[in-house]
């Protein structure tokens, strides 16, 4: 019996904890004497392990076992064993963020370009520091694996079916046994592997991880569509997500109470017709709203962790422009009002807030451009494409309400109101400031990429975005375009920083501290800034 891949860490609370496996067959896997049945997949098998009857606020190692065998930890390994640290008690935690995540490879020349792995020199350093030190939780914000810009192995992977499907793309996944390998390879790296065993991990997919420039718009979608190979890679995509991601964001009461999950778990056989049937219903827009929602929500002791899917959740259809359904949203608005239950509100999103200034107006000045009929309306989306302008400032109606739903947040007696994005191949932090009576500090914190290379336009284009030159242009253009004046100004803090980066949060109370840092070696970091964000 062998384990591909796991255990990922996921959701936990004070007395339970998720953990998830994939094995080399159908079986029954058992963590700390709790048991779950293998589900199958297109002949790929999966768990997610309920973890219960834990003690809140306790430190538990754990073991894996399989049909009785235990398979976790391996027999020799250089990390600490993997624990399980429940919630409750503690006053300060700790909160892991970054995006964009290019698995390692083997070429020395893409192997240079890409640089040294932030999150797998963070797991090294933590590996050799001690419990009270480790993270309460590690956010992925999007781009978990790349399935339009493949490594060298991957290609070689595909080549051989060639035969089978002569009008797939060669330079891209589609298939939902070629998701597995990419999750594989990301997943397998030992560092990673460890941490994401022992630190609960979440989760929140981004353009990459289906297509770039996924949901930009309604042509888009239309052009995809006619793709003969569209509807096998977004089936595959978005099935791939809920088994991979997905199901281990939620808590057990959610998953207890999710129609789906329970049909899938109990399901004899393959399950994978289901799955199918899930991820038509998630691509599918019906009376302007997905068929499923895939944001969560995670309480890590009074701090409250809102995780938006800003790339699915998109409702396009209809002249419909927005980043969220009216239902979905209104699910959100329900999570962030909570006064006096949560000292800490973070907002996960894969795509920034607050960009710098001259894209943000460019997005919103495109925005209005695209919805034209003819020539330039068609300019204009070209141009959205190639850009890539597609964040929340792209979609202007939804970062308005966004703004309000922060707004209110803040003005609700909370110590602070933090927005956690990936994406944009640099990191900064952005200080917002709301308009009327004092509010708690607002913040944009971006942390990207993780580990990816960066193009040589990519500096110089996002300094001069956050020029003051460049910004005023920008919203002159903005307003003579017509978009309507902004509801709030910001100030960036901190960056651009270029290069591998991982970011930290500190909870301590009612104080927020915000570090970045980049690798310097495969087992150590350097901090290149460190904020309070409370102040």
């Amino acid at each position: 019996m062998t384990l591909v891949l796991g255990p990922v860490l996921r959701h936990v609370g004070e007395t339970t904890a998720s953990v998830w496996v994939q094995t080399d067959r159908a079986a029954s896997v058992s963590v700390l004497g709790c048991t779950a049945r293998t589900f199958e997949v297109a002949g790929y098998h999966y768990a997610l392990v309920p973890v219960t009857e834990l003690t809140p606020g306790s430190v538990t190692p754990y073991e894996v076992a399989v049909d009785g065998e235990r398979v976790w930890p391996p027999a020799t390994s250089p990390f600490p064993p993997s624990v399980i640290r429940t919630r409750g008690g503690a006053e300060a935690h700790r909160v892991v963020f970054g995006s964009c995540r290019y698995s390692k490879v083997t070429d020395r020349k893409l192997s240079a370009q890409l640089g040294i792995d932030a999150l797998d020199a963070y797991a090294a350093r933590m590996a050799g520091r001690p419990h009270e030190e480790w993270p309460d939780a590690l956010l992925l914000l999007g781009d978990q694996v790349y399935a339009d810009e493949l490594t060298p192995r991957n290609r070689r992977r595909i080549a051989a079916r060639v035969d089978r499907h002569p009008d797939w793309p060669d330079d891209e996944i589609v298939g939902f046994d070629e998701y597995v390998g990419l999750y594989c390879d990301a997943w397998t790296d030992p560092e990673i592997r460890w941490l994401m065993s022992t630190v609960p991990t979440a989760m929140i997919f981004d353009d990459h991880d289906v297509r770039d420039d996924w949901n930009t718009s309604a042509q888009w979608r239309a052009e995809m569509h006619e793709k003969p190979w569209w509807r096998e890679r977004i089936r595959a995509a978005l099935a791939s997500y809920w088994v991979y991601q997905h199901i281990g964001n939620l808590a057990p009461d959610e998953l207890g109470s999710s129609a789906d999950h329970r049909k899938i778990v109990e399901h004899d056989g393959d399950t994978w017709p289901l799955l199918v049937e899930l991820a038509d219903r998630a691509d599918a827009e019906v009376d302007g709203a997905k068929g499923v929602r895939f944001s969560f929500r995670w309480d890590v002791g009074r701090s409250r962790l809102l995780m938006i899917d800003s790339r699915n959740g998109r409702i396009l259809e209809g002249g419909q422009h927005l980043m969220l359904s009216e239902s979905e949203f209104s699910w959100i608005e329900r999570q962030a009002a909570a006064p006096g239950e949560v000292d800490h509100l973070l907002i996960g999103t894969s795509v920034p807030w607050l960009l710098p200034h001259a894209i943000g107006d460019l997005e919103t000045v495109n925005e209005i451009a695209a919805a034209r009929p003819g020539r330039r309306g068609r300019f204009a989306e070209a141009i959205r494409r190639a850009a890539d302008l597609e964040h929340w400032a792209a979609f202007r109606s939804s970062f308005d309400r966004l703004t309000a739903l922060i707004d209110r947040a803040a003005a609700s007696g909370i110590a602070s109101v933090t927005v956690l994005s990936g994406d944009v191949h640099h990191s900064y932090v952005a200080r917002a400031d709301l308009q009327g009576a004092p509010r708690a500090p607002v913040h944009q914190l971006t942390c990207s990429p993780v580990h990816n290379k960066i193009h040589w336009f990519v500096r110089p284009g996002f300094r001069l975005a956050w020029s003051r030159l460049a910004h005023r242009a920008a919203e002159r253009w903005a307003l003579r375009a017509g978009a309507p004046p902004k509801p709030l100004s910001w100030r960036r803090l901190l960056g651009p920083l270029f290069g591998n980066t991982i970011a930290t949060l500190d909870l301590r109370g009612r104080h927020a501290e915000a570090i970045f840092e980049q690798p310097r070696s495969s087992g150590s970091l350097v901090e290149r800034a460190r904020l309070d964000l409370t102040r």
